[in-house]
């Protein structure tokens, strides 16, 4: 193994996981090492059926040790804390990680600035937070919902909005199965006028036209004031709500605020469409840490992350072996807005755009890109 080819990986989501297999490819005899707290994957896209008994935090939570050991990647128990001005130390709370190149794969944080935000439940926070959703919707036989996401007001591409499309069109699907939607009222709200413009125009008014049919009441274009235990406030009015699912908007990692590497004024990490940190030699960013320059609909999923930790992982094994980084990550944004039952595909790059009706066939392809994904994982064993 030549050990002047030591690549660091930083995280344990889609981009880590990514790049490693791509680094593996590229660079058969580089040292790889990952650094994450726990060892551990979790398939966040599948969160959205928690809540409705169709996914288990067995079915979603992955060990990633066995995939490591195939890879030849040695692992790091621990979690970020800074870097070197040069970035060739990684400081971590399990002390420091030399590199030849680093990939920064840690993901995002959720802005919880909003008075009241106790008060919701955060769906991709977690399995924790999928499963609280799922107790609170068995534990109700009518009611108000109320389903809405923000942003960051310095990074308009920093939200998260596509899985709350998903809890809502689920919502109103599992609650006509369960036989109850008449005694439920839903809601959607949004401090955009326009929720989910990002996925293009076709889009939105597919989507709006599909809560108008659900029977979902909307209320957008006014700017959140608080949550409360039992309503939702905005510059519009206040209305009722039992249960409030908000997914807030998105920030960077917490360890690389004090960091020297050089932030969006959102608080990401400032790449260019290489994955390059700016002022960076040998320092990548992939996923939701990053802020990365195109269209104003670049968004934040998992698709993209993978799109974004191969071309990093291409231009880490270009430089390492003497040549030019030339990979740029492809703009696109890929989304099946699942319904329980049927799926509605929305695609977009940068020559078109596109939404699809309601589809069964959508569904089953949003499972069996699941099953795809995860074929070389191992469930963690139960103690």
């Amino acid at each position: 193994m030549n050990n002047s080819q030591r690549i660091s990986v930083v995280g344990a989501g889609f981009a880590a996981l990514t790049a490693l297999r791509e680094l593996r490819k590229r660079l058969p005899s580089a040292q790889l090492t990952l650094v994450a707290p726990q060892p551990e994957f979790i398939y966040l896209p599948s969160l959205i059926w928690v809540p409705f008994g169709l996914r288990s935090s067995e079915d979603l939570r992955f060990d990633i040790l066995p995939l490591l050991r195939k890879l030849e990647v040695d692992y790091i128990e621990a979690a970020a804390t800074g870097l070197s001005g040069d970035g060739r130390i990684l400081q971590t709370s399990n002390g420091s990680v030399d590199n030849d190149a680093l990939l920064i794969a840690s993901g995002g944080r959720f802005l919880k600035k909003i008075p009241g935000i106790e008060h919701s439940l955060t769906l991709c926070e977690g399995i924790p937070a999928a499963e609280a959703i799922r107790r609170r919707l068995q534990d109700m036989n009518n009611g108000s919902i109320a389903v809405g996401f923000g942003g960051n007001p310095q990074e308009p591409a920093a939200m998260r909005g596509g899985p709350m499309f998903e809890l809502l069109f689920g919502l109103d699907t599992w609650l006509r199965q369960q036989g109850k939607r008449d005694r439920f009222r839903l809601v959607f709200f949004n401090p955009a006028p326009q929720p989910g413009k990002r996925l293009g125009e076709k889009a939105v008014k597919g989507l709006l036209n599909e809560m108008e049919k659900r029977n979902i009441d909307t209320h957008l274009g006014n700017k959140i004031m608080k949550f409360e235990a039992d309503s939702v406030t905005t510059h519009g009015g206040r209305f009722s709500s039992d249960l409030t699912l908000f997914m807030p908007g998105m920030t960077g990692p917490e360890w690389v605020q004090n960091s020297p590497l050089p932030l969006s004024p959102g608080g990401f990490i400032q790449a260019n469409t290489l994955c390059q940190v700016d002022g960076f030699e040998q320092v990548y960013v992939a996923g939701d840490a990053g802020s990365f320059p195109g269209p104003d609909w670049l968004p934040k999923q998992a698709h993209l992350a993978d799109l974004q930790a191969k071309a990093a992982a291409k231009n880490i094994a270009a430089q390492l072996n003497g040549e030019f980084a030339l990979a740029e990550f492809k703009p696109e944004l890929v989304c099946i807005v699942d319904t329980l039952d049927k799926g509605i595909l929305v695609f977009r790059n940068e020559k078109r755009s596109l939404i699809l009706p309601p589809m069964r066939s959508m569904h089953w392809a949003k499972n069996l890109f699941e099953r795809v994904y995860l074929r070389d994982l191992d469930h963690p064993k139960v103690a």
